[in-house]
Parts: C-alpha cells; sequence; structure tokens
C-alpha cells in the first residue's frame, strides 16, 4: 500500500502551497486588513472558488477518477485517454457557459452573496465594496475555466500515480498573488488597486496552472486533445454519476455562499472568518485533502481488483494517519488561536481587535477540523464504489444545520456563530456518513485502530496543555515585527511538536515503523 507515501508526497506539496499560501493572506492582511474592500475581494474571489470546486474539484473529479480507472484496468490506456478527452469537451462546454452567464449577470448575481456590502460606501475609496465586488469577480471568473480543465488533467495524473505535479501546481496562484502584493508594497498602491491586481493575478496563475499540468501529462505518455463535445456513453455515465456528486458539492459550496453572504451584513465579518478559514485550512489542506487525493484511486483500485479486505484496511491506515496529524493541529487550533494571529497577521492594516475576533471564528472551527478532514477519507470511500447519491443526501442534511443553525447563532452570540454551526454541521456528516459505512460493513475499525486513536488524542491533549500554559509568556515576545514574530512563533510550534511527539512515542499512538512498512509496501 503506497498510501502513506502518495499522502506525503502530496501533503509536503500541498504544505509548501499552503506556507505559501500563509505568505500570501500575511500580505493581504498587511495591505487590505479587514474592511469593506477586503469584504470586496474575499466576496468576488469566493465566487469562481465554489463554483471551482463543486464543478472541477468536486463532482467532476468524484465521478471522473473511478470510470477512468476502470477504462485503464478493462481496456486499457489509449481507450482511457479517448474517454479523458471526451470527458475534456463536455466539461469545458458546461463551465464556459456558467462563466458567460455570470459574467453577463454579475451585477445582479453577485447580490447573493455580496448582500451586505451594497448597503455601505469605503469612505477612503468613496465607492460602494458591492461595485467594486463586481468588477473584482467579473476579473477573477475565467479563473474557474482554467482550474476545471487543471482539475481533469490532475485527475488523469493522479489516476496513473502521478501525484507530485498536480500537487504542486496550486504553488502558482500563491507566487502571482505574492508577486502582485510585493509590487503594490513598492509602488504604494491604494488598497482599491490592489485588488484589481490580485484579481488579475488569480486568472493569469489559473491559465499557467493548467499549461503545467497539460505538459505534465504528455510527459506522462497521455494523449491529450480536445474532441467535439458529444454524448457519449461514457459521457452519459459521468453524467449519471457526476448530477449526485454536483448538487451534493453544490449543496455544500452554496450553503457556504448562504453563510459568506449573512457575514457580510456585518462591516469586516466577512474577513474575518475568511483570515480563520484559511488558517485552518493549512492543516486541512495538508492532511485531509491530500489523503483524499490519495484514496479516491487507491480505493477504485483495490475495488475494482474486488479486494475488499484491503480497502477496508485501506480505509483503517487513512484514519489512523489523519489522526495522528490532525488531533494536535485542532488541539493548538483551539487552545492558542489569539496567540497565532497575533503573530501572523498583527501588522499594518490588521489591528488588535482585528486578531481578537478573527481568533474567536478559528477556535470555533478548530472544534470541527477533524470532522473537515474525515469527510475527505470517508467520501471516497462511497465515491469509489460510484455511489455518489448519499454523501449528496447527508451533504443536504448538513447544510440544512449549517444555514439554520448559523442564522439563528448569528444573530444571538454574533458572526463567529457562522464558524460553530460549519462545524456541528461538518460532525453531524461525518456521523451519518461512518454509520452507513459501518452498518454496511465497508469499513470495520480493527483493534489497531481503537487502540491508537485515544493514545493520539491523550498526546494532542498533554501538548495542548503544555501551549496553553507557555503561549501567556512567549506573547510579551511578539511586537509586531514580521521576522521577530515569525521566530517566536516557529519556537512555540517546534516546541508544541516535540512535545506531541515524545507524548505519542511514550503512550506508543505510533510508530516508526508502521511509516517505514508502508512506505515498503507495493
Amino acid at each position: 500500500m503506497r498510501l502513506l507515501k502518495s499522502t506525503a508526497i502530496i501533503g509536503s506539496l500541498t504544505l509548501l502551497s499552503r506556507i505559501l499560501g500563509l505568505v500570501r493572506d500575511v500580505l493581504i492582511a498587511r495591505f487590505l486588513g479587514a474592511g469593506l474592500v477586503s469584504d470586496a475581494f474575499f466576496t468576488a474571489f469566493k465566487l469562481p472558488n465554489v463554483f471551482r470546486r463543486m464543478f472541477a474539484e468536486g463532482a467532476f473529479n468524484a465521478a471522473f477518477v473511478p470510470l477512468y480507472a476502470r477504462r485503464i484496468e478493462e481496456e486499457g490506456e489509449a481507450a482511457a485517454d479517448e474517454f479523458a478527452k471526451e470527458a475534456m469537451a463536455a466539461l469545458f462546454v458546461l463551465v464556459a457557459g456558467i462563466v458567460i452567464l455570470f459574467e453577463l449577470t454579475m451585477p445582479w448575481s453577485l447580490s447573493i452573496i455580496g448582500y451586505g456590502l451594497d448597503r455601505a460606501v469605503d469612505t477612503q475609496t468613496g465607492i460602494s465594496p458591492y461595485y467594486l465586488a463586481v468588477v473584482y469577480a467579473q476579473i477573477t471568473m475565467p479563473y474557474l475555466i482554467f482550474m476545471s480543465m487543471t482539475a481533469l488533467f490532475s485527475g488523469v495524473l493522479n489516476t496513473r500515480n502521478h501525484f507530485a505535479l498536480a500537487a504542486a501546481v496550486p504553488i502558482v496562484l500563491n507566487i502571482f498573488m505574492i508577486s502582485a502584493l510585493f509590487a503594490a508594497g513598492l509602488a504604494e498602491w491604494s488598497q482599491k488597486l490592489i485588488g484589481y491586481f490580485l484579481a488579475l493575478a488569480i486568472t493569469l496563475s489559473g491559465i499557467v496552472q493548467m499549461g503545467l499540468v497539460i505538459w505534465g501529462c504528455r510527459k506522462a505518455g497521455v494523449k491529450v486533445g480536445f474532441k467535439r463535445p458529444r454524448l457519449t456513453p461514457g459521457v452519459k455515465r459521468l453524467v449519471v454519476l457526476g448530477v449526485p456528486g454536483l448538487l451534493s458539492a453544490g449543496i455544500t459550496q452554496i450553503n457556504l455562499l448562504v453563510s459568506h453572504s449573512i457575514a457580510t451584513m456585518q462591516k469586516g465579518a466577512a474577513s474575518w472568518l475568511t483570515y480563520a478559514d484559511r488558517l485552518y485550512q493549512l492543516p486541512l489542506g495538508m492532511i485531509g485533502i491530500a489523503m483524499g487525493v490519495a484514496l479516491l484511486p487507491a480505493l477504485s483500485r483495490r475495488l475494482r481488483a474486488g479486494d475488499q479486505t484491503g480497502a477496508k484496511t485501506t480505509l483503517n491506515r487513512a484514519i489512523e494517519i489523519a489522526a495522528f496529524l490532525t488531533l494536535p493541529a485542532a488541539f493548538a487550533l483551539a487552545v492558542i488561536p489569539q496567540f497565532l494571529i497575533s503573530g501572523l497577521f498583527e501588522r499594518g492594516a490588521f489591528t488588535a481587535q482585528t486578531t481578537a475576533q478573527v481568533a474567536l471564528a478559528l477556535r470555533m472551527f478548530a472544534y470541527g477540523l477533524p470532522a473537515f478532514v474525515l469527510l475527505k477519507i470517508l467520501t471516497p470511500a462511497f465515491f469509489a464504489r460510484e455511489d455518489t447519491k448519499t454523501p449528496m443526501i447527508f451533504a443536504a442534511v448538513s447544510a440544512f444545520i449549517n444555514v439554520t443553525l448559523g442564522v439563528y447563532l448569528f444573530f444571538s452570540i454574533g458572526f463567529y456563530g457562522l464558524a460553530l454551526a460549519t462545524s456541528v454541521a461538518a460532525w453531524v456528516n461525518v456521523i451519518c456518513l461512518g454509520w452507513l459505512l459501518l452498518r454496511d460493513k465497508r469499513f470495520v475499525p480493527d483493534a489497531r485502530l481503537h487502540s491508537r486513536v485515544p493514545r493520539i488524542a491523550l498526546a494532542s491533549g498533554v501538548m495542548a496543555a503544555t501551549l496553553a500554559a507557555i503561549v501567556p509568556v512567549m506573547t510579551k515576545y511578539l511586537t509586531g515585527h514580521f521576522g521577530k514574530d515569525f521566530l517566536v512563533l516557529g519556537i512555540a510550534c517546534g516546541a508544541g511538536f516535540v512535545i506531541y511527539a515524545a507524548a505519542a512515542a511514550l503512550l506508543r499512538a505510533f510508530n516508526m515503523s508502521d511509516i517505514r512498512d508502508a512506505l515498503k509496501r507495493s
């Protein structure tokens, strides 16, 4: 089983991308802070991102990867590549139509997620942030086309066990945005102009990412090319599997849009939630998304070969690895959120008051981090069996809870109630998926998983208690100076890592021999 090795490759490259993303966000916080212009930019960027997750990374890949893997297994690589061409043509027509529709109706369609922006005017620019959001969104919307194509070719590469390039291409987005922000600092641009250049950098990065994965496919021997869109039997099957997945992803993403729209009713709240979201996305991207990307083709191959026992073992090890990496991150984000936010972002336009607000949201997201990661692991167990309907049903239940609870909490305890509702809904979704897998015996926790997860949780608790004791002292050394603050954060995180590793070793929560064995298995 190469699951750990594949996850390590994807996770390390994703970690690099997320670190660069963190640098990007630090610079955005420095220049835009959390106000009406930042709310406008984040709202504009959310629109193509949401549809990217729906059409490219979500529904499409969930349906495409198992079918592509089956074609390779049953008919050979040439037939699989022909199917990929057919799928690419269908996806391009669909996504291009959506982009054109949104470009023509942007002043009206953006009101869905930017409701609160239309009620305020930025005193610095004299322009409605809603107007800025519309223009920014029109610049970034073509990004959806390029990223949809990138997701398709990445799925091809992943199915053929070429994980590195597909995991590395998101780095391009961060490089483009960081370059734009450095230029902004040198030229002393206004916040409004920074937003324009960031939007342009996003779209240009999409073109480069698409070019890189196409080049990677050709290097891997995959014959890529554009075909006339046709409703072939393969495309029909893709649609049958993809529609439930699209609805499932759509429910989740529209749910996020509703939460964002509610947040725009309070000045700065959309930005506070976005900064918190970006920070918890660091471990989620490195662990959950990386694990999910590696797990889907691995499970698909096991099931195609009729190896049900191997598929169950793969799922057990995926959950174990995820717990070992996720639980300490969740504990740390919940215990020291203000220290982390202050050290990362508190300088320039990002004030101490903003730090306090973002920390509230981050703690709420931390409660749901294990659930967010588990969703990335449990969902492929259904997708690999070409079952996209079940996750859709549970996603609908989760979305209903998220929206109703989020609205109630927003008006009762404040904006961070939206983050808490997201975490609660994620746990409900995990419980539903896990219960069904257990009921149908598609997932049977083995003795090793039963033994190690409690030990991992205990080791994480020891680390969190230690951090809670030492962080108040270390907070005094945060000065707002970029280099010094990152050094203090590095020392704190390093101490947490050492404490967790020592506690995990003493409790036998994990053994190095497990890693060596996993890397040696074929």
